[in-house]
């Protein structure tokens, strides 16, 4: 038998063992994109491209020539297989290019579906000429190009290598080397397609079919590469179901070892019969079983000790940022951890029954999705739910995540802890600050008030005094005017820094649909002069709060003078009161500019305001006096193409709370 054919029968078989290998691995992964059905179909290509080319090779050396039968069948799948390859190799790599990079791929992407065109004319040349494919001799049969396709395969071929390239470039480390030896691989196989194309003329026979064999076999290597990243650098998320792998691996292991058994048997046979040949050599695997045990049980260790030192490293970087306290970061660092550890496609953990909503489920529906509670001290406090993108959980994933279910409420109340110790010495600083504040303010007070009084009372007499011309009149008017609006100021300063008792709070007990029908009331007349109307609905029904009516008038007078002073003339602010679930709500919503997003986080901080002669503590006194009274602000802008805004304040009803006691 011709040396040839041996190494194209060596590189034909593991060709096809190679791609039947991947292929198992794509179908168990089972991911719902387009790019690994796309991935799917151009594997399935080579393995029918180098299993046709097998069989015939498997039929010259059974028989001296392949039957007719034999060359049919071997025909059409190295026909089908060459006829998609080109487009497949191509769309392939315009979809990925899309994934990766979607500005660039998405150019490429029509022109991945239009390179299926030359498919209709090879399927014609196929039939008409039986196949374009196949020669007379196995190397031919390997590497046979009529010029269309040679053409159109190399262009294919030099597209895809530009595209890694183009990959290659962007990529993060290890994928970037991928590409590179994707890139190396595709180019030098385009050039070699060329080279045959345009020199066969000139090629002694016996070399050229050597060179088209080695281009037939060079296929193997960027299946190769591509088989190495996934099983080495998770490539396609693959690599992380463990089992998978093993399974395919053990698989295709028994196949070539039942091939080598059939074959030793077959050059045996004139010594010994084929039964029992077959039946010593199965029996030989028995001296094996130990060794086998040992390394599989030394590997399965190692694999061990590297995972649970993973889990272990996971788990301090979530208790470290339990440290951080603050419970919904712990929560979306959890989700984002567990996903890119174990390779999931989702993780939801939550802990109220209230916001878990709808099952988690898995993409496209062709995953594994588990659900681990949460217990402590035998009481279920949170759900972690986990889906798979295709393949079934692993027992070591699922393993993995229950002891992360079993750490997690230790870890979840560390953080709550450290979460109010954190509020705790946070109101303690804004007391602190708070009283400094009163301090300052009581002196500035002291230190201004009296003479202030002094200066309105000798501009007041000499105003109302008969004597005095008219323009000079307007002066003083204007001059009293502005003592007041600092009096005002003052006394807003007093009030901030002065917060009611939480004492006299729990005492007091207040209408608040009356309060809201008086604050409008006195305030309508200053809205109708600047043009602004006022409109309540509700406050009908008498609904008990329990806070000051000092209070409540502060709240409400300053979220309405606020929504006043932003409308527009014209302009409409409308007050809505009402009993909703147990609480008393009030909503004011105005037509005025609204609030800008990279502002809203700080309206209500004291001293911050948009207003050129605003104090800034107008809301940070209201939301003050709310906290106190125990009750809820709530700020909606815009609300209405793109303007308004609409504050929400919700203060519980005393019959609510005598009921709950």
């Amino acid at each position: 038998m011709p040396l040839l054919l041996y190494i194209e029968l060596i590189g034909f078989t593991a060709g096809a063992l190679l791609h039947l290998f991947l292929i198992a691995l794509i179908l168990g992964n089972r991911r719902p994109r387009a790019f690994e059905r796309i991935l799917f179909f151009l594997i399935l290509a080579l393995f029918s491209y180098y299993c046709g080319v097998l069989l015939v090779l498997e039929g010259y050396i059974h028989y001296s020539e392949p039957t007719p039968s034999v060359l049919a069948f071997a025909s059409l799948l190295v026909s089908l297989g060459l006829a998609f390859l080109p487009a497949l190799l191509f769309q392939s790599h315009a979809e990925y290019l899309r994934l990766s990079q979607p500005e660039d791929g998405r150019r490429l992407r029509l022109l991945g579906w239009v390179s299926y065109a030359p498919v209709l004319f090879l399927m014609w040349q196929a039939i008409r000429h039986h196949s374009i494919f196949l020669a007379s001799r196995p190397a031919e049969l390997a590497g046979s190009l009529e010029l269309p396709f040679g053409l159109w395969m190399a262009a294919s071929l030099l597209a895809s290598a530009v595209i890694d390239v183009r990959l290659a470039r962007r990529a993060v480390k290890p994928y970037g080397q991928l590409h590179w030896f994707l890139a190396a691989a595709l180019f030098a196989i385009g050039a070699a397609v060329l080279y045959c194309l345009a020199f066969s003329a000139t090629i002694e026979p016996g070399w050229l079919t050597a060179l088209r064999a080695a281009v037939a076999l060079s296929g193997v290597v960027p299946a190769a590469v591509l088989g190495y990243f996934i099983v080495r650098h998770n490539f396609l998320g693959i690599a992380v179901q463990k089992n998978l792998i093993y399974a395919v691996s053990a698989a295709f292991l028994a196949l070539m070892y039942l091939g080598l058994v059939r074959r030793v048997s077959g050059w045996l046979e004139p010594i010994l019969p084929p039964e029992a040949t077959a039946s010593i050599l199965l029996f030989t695997l028995v001296i094996f079983f130990e060794p086998l045990e040992r390394s599989i049980g030394s590997a399965l260790q190692r694999n061990f000790r590297r995972r649970f030192d993973r889990l272990q490293r996971m788990l301090g970087e979530i208790q470290e940022q339990a440290r951080q306290g603050d419970l919904q970061q712990l929560i979306a660092f959890v989700e984002n951890r567990a996903k890119d550890e174990f390779g999931l496609s989702v993780v939801r953990l939550t802990l109220s029954a209230d916001d878990r909503g709808a099952p988690v489920k898995s993409p496209g529906g062709l995953g594994h999705v588990v659900r681990i509670p949460l217990k402590q001290e035998g009481t279920e406090v949170g759900v972690l739910e986990a889906a798979s993108t295709g393949a079934v959980l692993t027992g070591e994933v699922s393993a993995a995540l229950e002891f992360l279910a079993e750490q997690l409420p230790a870890m979840i109340d560390l953080c709550r802890l450290i979460e109010e110790k954190l509020k705790l010495e946070r109101a303690l600083a804004e007391r602190e600050r708070l009283a400094l504040l009163g301090q300052m303010a009581a002196s500035i007070s002291h230190n201004l008030r009296n003479p202030l009084g002094s200066m309105k009372t000798i501009l007041q007499l000499q105003f109302e005094s008969g004597e005095v011309p008219e323009p000079v009149r307007k002066d003083l008017a204007m001059v009293i005017g502005e003592i007041d609006r600092l009096s005002a100021k003052l006394t807003q300063l007093l009030r901030y820094s002065k917060p009611a008792a939480g004492v006299d709070l729990l005492e007091n007990q207040t209408d608040g649909s009356g309060v809201v029908e008086q604050v409008v009331t006195l305030l309508r007349h200053d809205a109708e002069q600047k043009k602004v109307s006022l409109a309540l609905r509700g406050a009908s029904e008498k609904c008990v709060v329990r806070s000051s009516e000092e209070a409540l008038r502060e709240i409400l007078s300053n979220l309405i003078i606020n929504a006043v002073e932003s409308q527009p003339r014209g302009g409409r602010v409308e007050i809505d009161a009402a009993r909703k679930n147990g609480c008393f709500v009030v909503q004011v919503s105005d037509e005025g500019p609204g609030i800008a997003p990279e502002t809203r986080a700080r309206i209500y901080q004291p001293f911050f305001t948009t207003k050129a002669s605003g104090t800034g503590l107008g809301l940070a006194i209201v939301a003050q006096r709310l906290n106190d009274a125990g009750g809820k602000l709530e700020c909606d802008s815009p609300i209405a193409r793109g303007r308004g805004t609409k504050f929400t304040v919700s203060l519980p009803l005393v019959e609510t709370q005598k009921e709950r006691t």
